[in-house]
Formats: C-alpha cells, structure tokens, sequence
C-alpha cells in the first residue's frame, strides 16, 4: 500500500505588489490601474444601472399622470378580422370610438378595440391633453420589468466603458515602459557583446 504524500499548500501572492528586484515602479502602477478599473467598473455599471431604472420607472409615471382613461362608445361595428400585416399584431383592430369631456364637447377618433365589437359598445381608451388617442400607459409589473431591463442593459454597457478607459491607460503604460526598455537597450546592448566575448 502506497502512502499519499502530504499535501503542500502554497500561498498565494500577488507579484505585483511583492518585493522583487526586478519589479519596477511601473509595474506596481499597472497592477493599481487594473484593480481601480475593474472596481470602477463594477461600481459605476451597477450606478448607472439603477440610475437608469429609476429614470425608466420614473418616465413610466410622468406618462401615465399626463394621460387619463376616458368611456367611450364604438361609432360603427369593428372589423372581425384583423387585418393582415399590420406589423405587431395584439389581436384587436381598429375602430372609430366616440366620448364626451367633462366640459360636454364630443369627440371622435379610431381605437384598438377587440374584433367583432358591435356599434354602441362602451370601451375605455386613454387620451393625452390634446383629447387625441393613445396607447395605454404601461404600468404595474409591466412598467417594473421594463425598468429592470433598461438598467440590466445600461449596467454592463457603462461599465464597460469605464473598463475600456482603464485599458487605454494601461495601454499608455505599457508603450511608455517598451520606450524606456528600448533606451536602456540602447545604452547596455553595446556593452553586452563586449560582456560575451563579443559573440552577443
């Protein structure tokens, strides 16, 4: 029977942060602005997230407290059938809707009812300031995952930006170091063949 040899664990450390002669100062600069972008990233993608949620929930509102539901009646009978590549299609169709404000004018104009709907029906439409027909304000869960969505899209979109910032100025870093390394190379590369017996 063999014995398992025991098991060695090794600590994990960060090299760019550890003592090291050949560590350089633009090493331990880079390794800050890769742990200051991915935090930034995160910190501003989830920022911007919830600020657009609440600007989509809060458009949401300001749209439903400029329309109001008004009763209105059906002026003809709706057509049984929708009709056929209307684009997005909900079922219903579109009929001429009749309804009186609460100063007594009477109004007309053409509304999504449900197929088949004899003249004289009562339906309820939502109408803007202008006493004109509009699509229903969208709200409860509705408005809730729509909100939800436009910050889950916003999120990853912002912080990858910040990210990308990150990335260039570490790029920057980078052609800067290759620069100096370039120079130094210049001034010891000579000096290294002759270190070599001159077969460098």
């Amino acid at each position: 029977m063999t014995r398992t040899p025991p098991m060695t664990v090794t600590r994990v450390r960060l090299w760019r942060w550890r003592r090291n002669p050949l560590r350089r100062h633009s090493d331990v600069v880079e390794a800050w602005i890769v742990l200051v972008g991915w935090v930034l990233a995160l910190a501003v993608g989830v920022f911007a997230g919830m600020v657009a949620a609440r600007s989509s929930d809060a458009a949401f509102t300001a749209r439903e407290a400029r329309l109001h539901p008004v009763s209105a009646v059906l002026t003809d009978d709706a057509a049984r059938t929708p009709a056929a590549g209307t684009g997005y299609d909900d079922g219903r169709v579109w009929a001429a809707v009749r309804w009186t404000d609460t100063d007594g004018s009477a109004h007309t104009d053409r509304a999504k009812v449900y197929p088949g709907a004899p003249a004289g029906t009562h339906v309820t439409v939502w109408t803007n300031q202008a006493d004109r027909v509009v699509p229903a304000p969208v709200t409860g869960a509705a408005a809730d995952l729509q909100s939800a969505l436009t910050g889950a899209l916003v999120a990853p979109a912002a912080g990858a930006l910040v990210w990308g910032a990150g990335w260039l100025v570490r790029g920057r870093l980078i052609r800067r170091r290759m620069a100096e390394w370039d120079e130094e190379w210049k001034q010891i590369g000579p000096r290294w063949g002759n270190f070599s017996g001159g077969r460098g």
